[in-house]
């Protein structure tokens, strides 16, 4: 019998590693977000269970938007049930890179499927500009999701400044409002990644949170699970076995 690699979360682990990460890396008293930008899909659950653990700012709950991005969308593979996001190169899809050329773009080509927009109420304010941005995903597997949307994020903030300073061209000694950029994953696989993220200074200035390191296996978590009842006891017998481990 073929043992099962895959790493199985609870839900129960994803509330706790969030309330954790957020007391260890002091989230609310050190960067301070004003908005999160949730990765479809991983990233919507955990950037509103995210939230339930952040201070609220000028009394409302931190607001949460969404972008959608994949690595996968026009690739067509035998077997699809093996595609997930972030997670596919560790898995099926090594066997198929080492064996068919055609597939060596797989995880190097990003495409937009959702991005921003604040609507029309918003047509004359700074949506970005000037905030603490929490980008939020559920893992950082090869790094290339991440950095893209970092990328395109910074060219609609270049935007802004650029009709910021347009509007505001009478006043000289204007400063264009700061922009601040910080990622939270849940899982950071422990692997050499495809790309860095193009804004150095969230790694060095420390606005990196992943709220657990993890091997490079293939992660299930709750949200993709047809069976929660199965995919809950398969995390315990996981988390049981790893203590009798320990001890």
């Amino acid at each position: 019998m073929v043992k099962d690699t895959k790493i199985y979360i609870s839900y129960n682990q994803v509330h706790q590693l969030i309330k954790d990460a957020v007391e260890r890396y002091q989230i609310n008293e050190e960067f301070k977000p004003d908005l999160m930008i949730a990765i479809g899909g991983g990233g919507f659950i955990p950037a509103r269970i995210l939230r339930t653990f952040l201070k609220r700012a000028n009394n409302k709950n931190i607001p949460i938007q969404a972008i959608g991005l994949s690595l996968y969308e026009d690739l067509f593979l035998p077997n699809p049930s093996n595609i997930h996001s972030n997670n596919s190169t560790s898995n099926s899809i090594k066997d198929d890179l080492a064996n068919n050329d055609s597939l060596s773009t797989i995880g190097t080509q990003v495409i937009k499927t959702q991005w921003l927009h604040f609507g029309p109420s918003h047509a004359t304010t700074t949506p970005l500009l000037g905030k603490n941005i929490l980008i939020v995903d559920e893992v950082d597997d090869t790094r290339t999701t991440l950095a893209y949307a970092i990328q395109e994020l910074t060219k609609d903030i270049e935007e802004e400044k650029r009709k910021f300073l347009q509007d505001n061209t009478e006043n000289v000694d204007i400063k264009v409002p700061e922009t601040k950029f910080a990622v939270f994953v849940l899982h950071n696989k422990k692997k050499e990644k495809k790309m860095e993220l193009p804004d150095l200074s969230i790694t060095k200035e420390g606005r990196y949170f992943a709220a657990k390191e993890t091997p490079d296996r293939w992660l299930v978590y709750p949200w993709e699970a047809n069976d929660i009842e199965e995919h809950t006891k398969k995390s315990l017998m996981q988390q049981k076995e790893e203590l009798e481990e320990i001890q």
